[in-house]
């Protein structure tokens, strides 16, 4: 068999992402059949017996992700002159729930490298994922099957036959919309659950359908919930929702 790269290699296994797994192999954390790796870009076979030393794995468990309840009018990723990054609401006056005060200064201090996992645009709001974990990352946003739930409020009542045309299937810049499950949750609200989030879709699906959004929330990433997070503030994702979030992407049916 041919031989890949082991940061390759520790990616598809779920290690963690290959960035990540450079930096450990830079480190001396990794081994392969029993072997200490140190050189960037080393390969071994597929089958190689791959391991992290308990420093890395220490380390990898350390790495933060953060759950924040967007408000609209705040960007996800880089902000142009005016604007406000979703990371600067990430403070010691916005955590929502207790977090011992060395974590929380370290979250408050690492704040601006932590990436966005699935932007929300300027005008939407609700739950908004900013990680160090690339297997956190991938998952989420990696075509990986991670659905995301919205729910939405229209500027007018909408029909059932609206309803139906965002059931069937529907082009955006053309290419096929992977399927969307759409329900009533009012006579002016909907609530969608996607597999994919292609540029403003839910936004522009409805306006091809006539309708036309008066607020969008973001309520789930796959097992995370917005819940009763309040808006503009962040709570520290446990390690039980990212274990679940690694084995089940689906997010809860009302």
């Amino acid at each position: 068999m041919a031989e890949e790269r082991v940061a390759k290699l520790m990616a598809q296994r779920g290690l963690c992402s290959r960035r990540e797994a450079e930096r450990l192999i830079g480190d001396g954390l990794v081994t392969v059949d029993g072997v200490v790796m140190r050189e960037q870009g080393c390969k071994a076979a597929p089958d190689a017996d791959i391991r992290v030393a308990d420093r890395g794995t220490t380390r990898l468990a350390a790495q933060i992700t953060i759950a924040l309840h967007k408000p609209p009018g705040i960007v996800s990723t880089q902000p142009e002159p005016g604007q406000t990054a979703a990371w600067n609401l990430i403070t010691r006056a916005g955590v929502y729930g207790d977090v011992a005060a060395e974590l929380r200064s370290r979250i408050e201090r690492e704040a601006p490298a932590l990436a966005v996992a699935g932007r929300l645009d300027r005008a939407s709001r609700g739950l908004l994922i900013l990680t160090q974990d690339g297997t956190v990352a991938r998952r989420i946003i990696g075509g990986e099957g991670v659905e995301k739930c919205y729910v939405v409020k229209m500027q007018a009542p909408v029909s059932d036959g609206q309803i139906r045309k965002l059931r069937e299937p529907l082009r955006l810049d053309d290419r096929a919309l992977r399927p969307m499950h759409v329900q009533r949750v009012a006579d002016d609200t909907l609530r969608f659950v996607l597999i994919e989030g292609r540029k403003h879709q839910i936004r522009r699906v409805c306006r091809h359908v006539g309708l036309h959004v008066a607020d969008l929330v973001r309520t789930a990433v796959g097992p995370i919930a917005l819940g009763d997070l309040p808006q503009g503030r962040w709570r520290v994702v446990a390690a039980a929702e990212l274990d679940r979030l690694r084995i089940d992407g689906h997010v809860a049916r009302a």
